[in-house]
């Protein structure tokens, strides 16, 4: 499909998800605990996709690749190896506002 309102049905079906590595697919992905293979977009400029994309693969959490290099990527992949990523914790950032604009 070329455009849907939300993933979020499809991604809980999936076993596997291959992505690009925008923030919110990624994260929506490893929220699910989905294995994900991010394929990253080489001809960005000022490429924060490819920074996302080596964080989360340095933690372990995905599997990294371009198109060229995803069939090698999939028929080499061991899932097993993948981490689950932690869970965020949302009341730690309100605290830090709450001591940041002074409200205890």
């Amino acid at each position: 499909f070329r455009f849907k309102d939300s993933l979020a049905g499809d991604v809980r079906r999936a076993d596997l998800v291959i992505s690009h590595a925008g923030a919110g697919s990624c994260l929506e992905t490893l929220e699910e605990g989905k294995p994900l293979i991010v394929v990253i977009n080489e001809k960005l400029m000022d490429n924060h996709q490819l920074e996302l994309a080596k964080r989360l693969h340095r933690g372990g959490h995905v599997f990294c690749c371009n198109c060229s290099t995803l069939v090698e990527t999939l028929q080499s992949m061991d899932l097993s190896t993948l981490k689950p990523f932690p869970p965020g914790q949302p009341e730690k950032f309100a605290l830090f506002l709450d001591n940041v604009f002074g409200f205890q």
